[in-house]
Formats: structure tokens, sequence, C-alpha cells
């Protein structure tokens, strides 16, 4: 089974997650410019939410490589609380794209708010995602 993680990041945050998601299943973290050479059985796609949507980069990454991800479950982090899932889902269904019902998303740093986070209870809450994923995708 190829599982890809598959992240952006502006604040660091989101990394953070990925990394911790990837070394879960055993993979790497590579960012929304990656090109995917073949088709991922799993990609474990990390966003946050700016001012509302995921980046651009999310969309585009999804529409290069729509063909060659067999389902796409989401994580990421938002000092809003706002999850990335719910502008991500109906985007990547219109294109083909099989997405996980379940997705993971924690406190973010930004500004004042939630300076502590992402903490080791978000870290450890990421890689259980990205195993309990990998097991029921």
């Amino acid at each position: 089974m190829t599982i890809k993680v598959i992240y952006c990041s502006r604040s660091g945050n989101t990394k953070l997650l990925a990394e911790s998601a990837a070394a879960a299943v055993e993979t790497n973290a590579e960012t929304t410019d990656t090109q995917l050479e073949e088709k991922a059985d799993i990609v474990l796609l990390g966003s946050s939410v700016y001012a509302g949507s995921p980046d651009k980069s999310v969309y585009e990454f999804l529409e290069k490589n729509a063909d060659k991800i067999g389902t796409l479950a989401v994580f990421g982090s938002s000092a809003s609380g706002s999850s990335a899932f719910r502008k991500i889902k109906p985007f990547a269904e219109k294109l083909g794209i099989r997405v996980f019902e379940k997705f993971y998303n924690c406190p973010g740093h930004f500004l004042f708010m939630h300076k502590e986070h992402p903490d080791q209870n978000d870290l450890d809450g990421v890689s259980a995602f990205a195993k309990m994923v990998r097991y029921r995708a």
C-alpha cells in the first residue's frame, strides 16, 4: 500500500503535523508542490484555513494529481477552529477523488492565539489519525 503525506504550511504548524503523520506511517512529508509520479492508495493531505479557505496550492495539487489519488484523508490546524476538510471534501469529490469521511484538526498557533499548539497531544493525535486511515481506508 502506497501512502503519501502532502501538506501546505505557511506558519509551520501543519508542517509539524505532517512530519508526525508521516513518521507514523513510515513515509516522508512533502509539500503541495509535489507531483505524484505514480498512484498513491492513500494521500494524507494537511492544510490550514487562511481567511476562510485552504491555500490555493492545495486545490492546485488536487487538480494536478486527481487521477493518482486513491483515497484522500484531510488533517490540519487552525487558529479559528475551522477545518479545511469542509472546503476540500466537495472540491476533491468533484474531481472524482474518494474522500475519507473522518478528518483530524487541532488548534494552531497564530499571533497571540494557541501559543502552545500544536503540542505533543496534537502530534500524537495526528499520528493516531494517520495510522487509523492506513487501516480503514
